[in-house]
């Protein structure tokens, strides 16, 4: 296939990207404009950038993944620049320079998508290292307990190399859940064993919850070390999610919510932290001078903000704590209301159904629980960050893929894009190779 051939089969990604690269800089523009500023070098640096980085990873895929999934990519530049609008909102506020680092940082992400794209060209070929990824994955996990760092923050989950710091955590979960969904699909017959049938159910044996068991303990440890649960929860949830679709047994989930309730129990009684964080989710209001500042505020804000929002740039988010990174979700809510909230979830629920569309169309079954699994991984962890804004659990202090300012996050998910874009473009040859045989 030629040049022209693979460009011209992907005009549909291309189309959309170009919509995602108006709809950014007439945003970013418009805001500047209701900000009484002009049009400045900034907001050219953030357009232009945005612009440069997506059409690189446009021409990345037509030559390394031409049959590849084609509306992944714009959704996730359309998430990407619409938290670059709001990371720029809170640098006009907060006289800050985000914008421009995150534009940095986005360019890196997508290198790491394309190299992740150039190096595995057959996403099976991960599956002869399953064993090691995961050793991995738990090396990285555990960093953060052993490795200095200069960030003062309440949960010791970042490492320092140098003037960067770094959250290998999400890093980890990728590797993790490739090295799950090696062992599922090793382990799958184990696994439908029949145990114990209970109201109608069947329940697996105790020596075949060895798997669970073990992340159940690992995600524990990891949450008293670390004094954060946020991915532990990620993790065991997504995990569980993979158990079910290779089983099919609802009494999975059953057994992971009984988990979940007893090693939260545990922490809960061992951590300050996680406690007060309990508390701020029963009533922020009472605590409102001290630990429950950032989700009242958090509140205050979405309240503020109604159906339709105050009005890009009309807003106070800047009083919000941390607001670009945990809480950009809330900035969101108040400047542009219920209506733009909805619309930014509606985006990662496309995002997430391709992912799955992906998962359904892979031949084999380490391909299917690998996309279904970083799909997941992406819904759960839009689903904790919403309902931490809103009150509707307690916090836990993860990033809104794609949104939040930082560069492990949007690193790590860049790589999870490619990984699923390479599965689903192998999805593609080989059905094409099929088809032929057929013939």
């Amino acid at each position: 296939m030629s040049f022209a051939q693979r460009l011209a089969a992907r005009r549909t990604e291309f189309g959309l990207l170009l919509v995602a690269a108006v709809l950014m800089a007439v945003t970013l523009l418009n805001l500047n404009l209701a900000q009484g500023e002009g049009v400045n070098s900034e907001v050219l640096w953030v357009i232009g950038g945005f612009i440069l980085v997506f059409t690189i990873a446009h021409l990345a895929l037509c030559m390394t993944a031409p049959h590849a999934d084609q509306v992944m990519l714009p959704v996730a530049s359309v998430l990407n620049g619409f938290g670059l609008v709001m990371v720029y909102r809170l640098d006009l506020a907060l006289d800050q320079n985000l914008a421009n680092k995150q534009v940095v940082w986005t360019l890196v992400g997508v290198a790491l998508m394309v190299a992740v794209l150039v190096l595995i060209r057959d996403h099976r070929a991960l599956s002869r290292y399953s064993y090691i990824l995961g050793l991995v994955g738990l090396v990285l996990l555990a960093l953060p307990l052993v490795w200095p760092t200069s960030m003062n923050a309440d949960a010791n989950i970042w490492i320092s190399i140098g003037p960067f710091s770094v959250q290998p955590g999400e890093f980890s979960k990728i590797l993790l859940l490739l090295f799950f969904a090696q062992l599922l699909v090793n382990k799958r017959a184990l696994f439908n064993v029949a145990g114990y049938r209970i109201l109608g159910l069947e329940f697996p044996r105790l020596r075949d919850l060895g798997p669970i068991l073990a992340v159940w303990a690992v995600a524990i440890l990891i949450m008293a070390g670390e004094n954060d649960f946020g991915p532990a929860l990620l993790l065991f949830a997504t995990v569980l999610a993979m158990m079910f679709l290779a089983t099919g047994r609802v009494s999975w989930l059953l057994i992971g919510a009984v988990l979940v309730v007893v090693g939260g129990s545990a922490v809960y009684q061992i951590s300050d932290k996680i406690q007060a964080r309990v508390q701020n989710f029963i009533d922020p209001v009472s605590n409102f001078d001290t630990t429950g500042y950032q989700l009242s505020q958090s509140l205050f804000g979405l309240s503020s903000g109604g159906i339709a929002g105050s009005g890009l740039g009309k807003g106070h988010p800047e009083l919000i704590p941390v607001a670009e990174s945990d809480f950009i979700l809330a900035v969101v809510g108040e400047e542009l209301g219920l209506i733009g909230l909805s619309a930014v979830i509606v985006l990662f629920a496309i995002f997430v159904t391709r992912g799955l569309r992906t998962a359904l169309r892979s031949r084999d079954s380490y391909g299917k629980l690998v996309a279904a699994g970083l799909s997941f991984t992406i819904a759960i962890q839009v689903f904790v960050v919403v309902a931490g804004i809103t009150a509707l659990m307690p916090m836990t202090g993860l990033t809104t893929p794609f949104m939040s300012q930082g560069g492990s996050s949007l690193m790590a998910n860049y790589i999870l894009l490619g990984l699923i874009l390479r599965i689903s473009d192998s999805s593609y040859s080989n059905d094409s190779a099929g088809l032929e045989a057929s013939r």
